[in-house]
């Protein structure tokens, strides 16, 4: 009887935890808030709103009507780190985000917004990063996207520079492509100077902004002197072990920075577990869906 009872708890706990993770986590939408102090003294605080990874499809709509209402938050920007996309409905995520598009904004592309997913042995993800680079030509509406944001005024940042004013305060910003698929373009000159991420010399504030956080993205922002780097992509790892955290990071950080804020040279980076998954692996464990509020304030 006792071996019995044994073996059956130990089949609980799988089925357990295989239901949380597929049916309950997955909707438990969180708001990770992060208090910066990045900003000139006097400046008046900034509120940026962090989404990344919606990977949404149409029949996900409890998280559609969730990032809709974010508006509710109040940001003074939007930054949206890309993989917006897990099926071509450029038209329902441009209806998500309304009311956020009323908002300054700047964005990135990821993966997914070029390439739809595709079925892939799960037990790969643990071994080494996914691999989509065989893959040149986009069978997802991205250039509707891209348009769809840019005519509601949103800066389109995939190797490229640019600066807004946010409540009086002038941030330059830089973006790279997508590193996960070799769309970034980080260009050094024949002697060895880096000529490309660059911010605008005269920005109180300076903002890189990239999909995936490979470390040459990272290592580049720094150079080019960014105070704050975001990120998105990594998932938090997206089946992380209790007490002991993420076991990847789909790219090659490490699995201990695989979401939150920490320290990175003379910057502060920032990497968000993002909203989603892929419509081929359906789960969330131990890292609920999040968009983070970053409060900039200035510093000491």
């Amino acid at each position: 009887m006792k071996k019995r009872a044994l073996v059956a708890g130990a089949l609980a706990v799988p089925a357990a935890a295989g239901i949380w993770g597929a049916g309950i986590e997955p909707h438990l939408f969180t708001v990770r808030r992060h208090t910066l102090p990045l900003l000139p003294a006097g400046a008046e605080p900034i509120r940026i709103l962090h989404v990344a990874d919606l990977h949404l499809t149409s029949w996900q709509r409890h998280r559609a009507a969730w990032v809709a209402g974010l508006t509710r938050l109040e940001p003074d920007l939007v930054v949206n780190t890309g993989d917006n996309l897990s099926a071509d409905i450029v038209p329902t995520v441009l209806d998500v985000f309304d009311g956020l598009l009323d908002v300054p904004g700047v964005f990135v592309l990821g993966s997914n917004d070029f390439f739809s997913p595709q079925a892939k042995n799960p037990a790969k993800y643990l071994r080494s990063p996914s691999e989509v680079k065989h893959r040149t030509e986009p069978d997802l509406d991205v250039r509707s996207l891209v348009r769809g944001f840019e005519d509601h005024g949103w800066v389109f940042l995939d190797n490229a520079e640019a600066v807004l004013e946010i409540r009086g305060t002038r941030i330059g910003f830089a973006g790279l492509g997508d590193a996960h698929i070799d769309r970034d373009r980080i260009r050094i000159d024949a002697d060895g100077e880096l000529v490309f991420p660059r911010f605008d010399p005269a920005a109180e504030l300076t903002i890189g902004v990239t999909h995936a956080p490979y470390s040459r993205t990272l290592e580049a922002f720094a150079s080019a002197g960014a105070d704050l780097i975001m990120a998105g992509h990594t998932h938090g790892g997206q089946i992380r072990v209790p007490f002991w955290g993420a076991p990847v990071t789909n790219c090659d950080l490490d699995r201990t920075r695989a979401r939150g804020v920490f320290p990175y040279r003379d910057a502060t980076v920032e990497i968000s577990a993002g909203l989603g998954f892929s419509p081929f692996s359906p789960v969330r464990f131990a890292s609920p869906p999040e968009v983070a509020l970053l409060t900039l304030v200035p510093r000491p």
